[in-house]
């Protein structure tokens, strides 16, 4: 099989056209590491793509209007862009949430999941959308991964932090503090265990290992600070480990996110939204990526909003976006190949 063909497809959504989103997109479509690694092509408005282009200053890139990714080009120096037909009239304004540029966010995110569900694409990689403009519509979603989730039909949507050698996942994320020490109980963790084992092996990690996070400051001193670790997260590392899973912990918090910059484990498992966040985005801010698994294809995020105060000034920039479309082209393969050697191998036995 030739390398072009093992090249992943990859959609690019355009995110809400009244913040970066656009501009960072035009960026990544700049990139001719992205079409060295992947096949690309941009859900969007062709209008807010063109103006975006302007704004980057940008005028030697081609646009070709596709209605399905086979008729795309994938060619450097040509974007290849399907348009959604929503909200077509609408003038949509930087810098301010409005309802026509959610609806168009929102109908980008749902043809990519159409085309995901066909078989069309093997990844997508997701420009920001504003939560406030959601709202002034009827979606009845807060974010990607909710969309995602429900609309793929995923028993679950783990979200990993990538960030050069650290994988991070969270077994609580947009919830007070006081909730998250709740959640880290140990049925919730387990489960985050036998998922993340799961989707690992998915990916070709024949006995991926997973250092677990306490919870309390020095793993809780022995019962000095809270018994989470006795009562909960030991038991669950232990109950995991009789399954076959390599779980390792309760390690403590302020240290194993630097113990693990060499890539000791092959993910960690976090307590709670900012324990992990913290420690990734002060590693390299710009090269934070979300990553949604066990969607039926790829999927990943900036992590980084709409900055509506900056968004059609030209100072956007776009190393989010490309490391996010870079990072869901690695993952998207991987698991392409495993895949791949799966059936061989089912075949050779046959």
């Amino acid at each position: 099989m030739s390398e072009e063909l093992q090249k992943p497809v990859m959609a690019i959504t355009l995110g809400d056209p009244a913040g970066i989103g656009p501009e960072t997109v035009v960026q990544t479509m700049r990139s001719a590491m992205i079409y060295d690694i992947c096949k690309p092509f941009v859900i969007g408005h062709r209008d807010s793509f063109e103006q975006a282009m302007k704004v980057c200053n940008v005028g030697a890139l081609k646009i070709h209007m596709i209605n399905d990714p086979s008729e795309a080009y994938y060619r450097y120096g040509t974007v290849d862009l399907l348009q959604t037909d929503v909200a077509n009239d609408a003038k949509i304004e930087y810098g301010y949430p409005q309802r026509d540029a959610a609806l168009r966010a929102y109908s980008y995110i749902t043809k990519s999941i159409d085309l995901g569900m066909a078989g069309k694409i093997d990844a997508v990689s997701t420009a920001a959308i504003n939560k406030a403009a959601l709202k002034m519509t009827d979606v009845p979603y807060i974010g990607h991964t909710e969309i995602y989730q429900e609309l793929t039909h995923s028993p679950y949507a783990l979200t990993m932090f990538n960030v050069h050698k650290l994988r991070v996942f969270f077994v609580s994320r947009h919830v007070s503090l006081r909730k998250a020490c709740d959640l880290a109980n140990h049925d919730r963790i387990l489960e985050f265990l036998k998922n993340i084992d799961t989707e690992f092996k998915k990916l070709g990690f024949k006995h991926p290992t997973i250092g677990v996070a306490a919870l309390n400051p020095h793993v809780g001193e022995g019962g000095m600070f809270s018994t989470e670790e006795i009562t909960d997260i030991r038991p669950a590392v232990e109950d995991a480990q009789k399954l076959g899973i390599c779980a390792d912990g309760p390690l403590s918090a302020d240290a194993i996110f630097a113990l693990n910059l060499d890539g000791h484990n092959d993910c960690i498992l976090s307590m709670y939204h900012d324990q992990g966040h913290i420690a990734c985005k002060t590693l390299d801010f710009e090269h934070a990526v979300t990553i949604t698994l066990e969607l039926p294809f790829m999927r990943s995020s900036v992590d980084h909003g709409t900055a509506f105060d900056i968004a059609g000034k030209g100072t956007a920039q776009g190393r989010s976006m490309i490391e996010a479309t870079r990072v869901a082209a690695v993952y998207a393969k991987m698991g392409m190949d495993y895949k791949r050697s799966q059936e061989q191998n089912a075949g050779k036995e046959e």
